[in-house]
């Protein structure tokens, strides 16, 4: 038997990287509607994308973005499927006219994205910290770009490895292109410095299904790689406002609910600030405990994901097995890496981290 909404859930903390913590409020608020939309006899599921209804709850959160960020007139702001990874392809599909671009290796999803682009054209390595497990970002003040490069890609921030750029590469005056998944609005962004902004919303804005592409309209041309399919084009669905096909219209809806509790919340410049104070709480823990290390360069630290190691493979099993008895869940780090990693998404609250440590720092005491 299915549960009132009123009644108390035993929630978890959900430090999962993806998908991942949405805010308790946003999701109270979908449950109230579940059955009827403000009052149309219906589920925001069951909803034509064609009607009026419909027509608002996307323009509304694309308004909504756009204050947020402070997105520039001359951007398109694009509600797409296919996650990040088909973004991989999309981008040198639209943007390789003279076949060539740079790209900078900083993880396993830039890695793929390199990978990607070489079916399309020169994809060259312009930079990697693949040397040191991807422990840390590289030098990007003077990188041996090609001057006929299309574009220079980045991933802003690394979900498995847990790093960020904290100053964007000097691009030698060529379109940079960054996946922002797992750092999406989790700061002031000046969207200017970029040709093409993306992520996937499952790690920080709304469920899984949708990707949000914001791009300059100069790029967006009929100019694409021979074979592209209609609906791999950016001018497809810019011409249509997202709306070429059926959209994933649900994810869309609870992404627009995320981005009122944001300005709620007081914007992006104070999400940072509360960002960082999460984050120092866990990141200060790793810096005195004598069992848990952070295995990232301090200056290159993600806000979003911690990875830590006890330096042992069987401790790190018994940590992660009590650690989700005790209601921390999805604290074991990716397969390709091991270890531990807590995502601390926007919607994860300070209390979250302040018991990880509490239980952290008891863990320690008794297997230390």
């Amino acid at each position: 038997m299915s549960k009132e909404y009123n009644e108390t859930y035993n929630r978890v903390y959900n430090f999962s990287a993806g998908p991942a913590v949405l805010p308790e409020e946003v999701l109270k608020e979908a449950a109230a509607e579940m059955l009827d939309y403000e009052g149309s006899g219906m589920s925001v599921m069951e909803m034509s994308h064609r009607s009026k209804v419909y027509d608002k709850i996307i323009k509304d959160a694309e308004a909504d973005l756009r204050d947020l960020m402070n997105i520039p007139d001359n951007y398109k702001v694009l509600f797409l499927q296919g996650g990040a990874s088909q973004q991989f392809a999309m981008i040198p599909m639209n943007l390789m006219k003279n076949r060539k671009a740079a790209y900078i290796v900083t993880g396993q999803w830039a890695k793929k994205a390199f990978q990607e682009a070489k079916i399309y054209g020169e994809a060259v390595e312009v930079a990697s910290s693949a040397d040191k497990t991807f422990s840390y970002i590289p030098d990007c003040a003077d990188l041996p770009i090609p001057e006929d490069a299309d574009y220079v890609y980045i991933c802003e921030n690394n979900t498995i490895y847990g790093t960020k750029f904290k100053t964007l590469p000097n691009t030698k005056g060529h379109t940079l292109v960054a996946d922002v998944s797992s750092c999406f609005l989790s700061e002031p962004v000046d969207v200017t410095k970029y040709g093409v902004i993306y992520g996937g919303v499952q790690k920080n804005v709304g469920p899984a299904g949708v990707v949000i592409v914001i791009i300059r309209e100069d790029l967006i041309t009929e100019d694409t790689l021979p074979g592209t399919p209609t609906m791999l084009k950016y001018k497809t669905h810019a011409d249509a406002d997202s709306l070429y096909n059926t959209p994933p219209a649900y994810g869309i809806y609870i992404c627009g609910k995320v981005f009122k509790w944001l300005k709620k919340m007081g914007g992006l410049s104070a999400i940072k600030e509360h960002n960082e104070k999460k984050a120092k709480i866990l990141y200060d823990f790793l810096d005195e405990s004598a069992l848990f290390k952070g295995t990232v360069r301090k200056e290159d630290r993600s806000l979003m994901n911690v990875p830590f190691v006890t330096g042992s493979e069987e401790l790190d099993a018994k940590f992660v097995k009590e650690a989700t008895a005790a209601g921390f869940v999805n604290l074991k780090g990716h397969r390709t890496v091991g270890g531990m990693r807590a995502s601390i998404y926007n919607a994860m609250p300070i209390e979250g981290v302040e018991k990880l440590v509490d239980f952290m720092r008891e863990f320690e005491k008794n297997n230390g």
